[in-house]
């Protein structure tokens, strides 16, 4: 018994029994490269304007974007609980409000304690101000050199400062296109976990033959596996990086850890930026708070610790390869979606790439490298393997 692809052609003569046969694709045709170039460049420039249209119209295009993503995440809830005998709006409703309850019981972790640190935030600014005073003081004589140089290289230009809203203001301005957002994010999102089985019903009875609505519904079944999945597993893993994040701030005396640990779980989901950026604020809290600039800096290094078992050790052996992404394109979408749709587009930007990935798998990647040297621009995906009996030899 052994496992073989299935051949698009006969296998030429004196080939070995059972082994597989590589089809080497058919070069293209002048007009198919045309038309594979033209593709290439409506791509590119697709791609290239894409982010302005996104943050002008952010108002309409962030909401549908994070109800898709919901909606991928919540389905599967909301399919076991119709299973259960629950009706189907019901279903999709109650399994948006557990997501909105969650949301708001991990908001109201984060911000009630983050209200009564703000309170303290004027105090700790001019301490770490005085820690920074106290290391400069130390290099005095590299402030000295800088004097030196500016003297011969002439005085710099006066500095021009802008007068620019308070963050008060700005929040104040934010608060209602905000909530108009998150209105109609959750709108959308019922409306679309709603009629999933409908969207189910025409991908697999309205196409034009029985393989293509099967490859519909496949292809619609692994990215809301896949983007569920993801979700799911990365978000228990974060939730126990949050755990362990507070009682180790509660362990070494830093206020508020249950407000540590919840943005330690809320920054785990942006890869490589987040972690950095609570090391940046667990390092200024500490030297803000804490007597010396080394005791201030152990939350910090604890926190790098944690992280580091966490991301090279418990993440790779949990999720296994089938979610590995390429770190430069997490990069690339993490900084694409920040731009256009600042933190909100940052956490989205790991499931929408994992929604790409999941669909180009079943549909065909473009083969960008193998297009210049004439291969087609859209490989096929990988036939699946079928059983044969080897027969005798010879």
């Amino acid at each position: 018994m052994s496992l073989t692809r299935l051949p698009e052609t006969a296998p030429p003569a004196g080939a070995p029994q059972g082994e597989p046969v590589r089809v080497e694709p058919a070069p293209l045709t002048q007009d198919a490269r045309l038309m594979s170039a033209i593709v290439v460049l409506l791509g590119a420039g697709l791609f290239l304007a894409l982010p302005f249209v996104l943050s002008v119209g952010a108002v309409v295009f962030l909401p549908i974007a994070s109800a898709l993503v919901l909606t991928v995440l919540l389905s599967p809830a909301a399919d076991r609980m119709a299973r259960w005998g629950l009706p189907n709006v019901f279903a999709s409703l109650l399994a948006l409000l557990m997501f909105f309850a969650v949301l708001l019981l991990a908001l109201g972790l984060i911000l009630q304690p983050a209200a009564v640190l703000l309170e303290r935030l004027p105090q700790i600014i001019d301490r770490v101000g005085e820690r920074f005073a106290e290391v400069r003081d130390r290099f005095g004589w590299m402030v000295q050199i800088n004097d030196k140089l500016s003297e011969v290289m002439g005085r710099s230009a006066p500095e021009v400062v802008l007068a620019t809203p308070s963050p008060l203001e700005t929040l104040a301005f934010a608060t209602p296109s905000v909530l108009l957002e998150v209105l109609l994010t959750f709108l959308l999102t019922f409306f679309m976990i709603e009629a999933r089985v409908r969207m189910r019903r025409r991908l697999l009875f309205e196409r034009a033959s029985f393989g293509s609505s099967l490859k519909a519904v496949r292809v619609v079944r692994e990215v809301q596996d896949r983007v569920a999945a993801y979700i799911a597993t990365v978000g228990m893993i974060n939730a126990g990086v949050g755990v362990i994040t507070a009682l180790g701030a509660w362990a070494l005396g830093v206020e508020a850890p249950v407000m540590w640990g919840g943005l330690a779980a809320l920054f785990n989901f942006l890869p490589y930026v987040g972690p950095l950026a609570m090391v940046v604020l667990l390092s200024l809290f500490g030297v803000g708070t804490a007597e010396t600039i080394m005791l201030g800096l152990v939350p910090a290094a604890a926190y790098l610790v944690l992280h580091g078992i966490e991301a090279n050790i418990v993440t790779p052996s949990i999720l296994g390869a089938r979610f590995t992404m390429s770190p430069v394109m997490i990069l690339i979408s993490l900084s694409y979606f920040s731009w256009i749709w600042g933190f909100v587009g940052a956490l989205l930007s790991v499931p929408i790439l994992l929604m790409l990935t999941a669909f180009f798998d079943q549909v065909g990647r473009p083969n960008l490298v193998g297009f210049i040297f004439g291969e087609p621009l859209f490989a096929e995906p990988a036939s699946p393997l079928v059983e044969e009996d080897a027969g005798p030899p010879g």
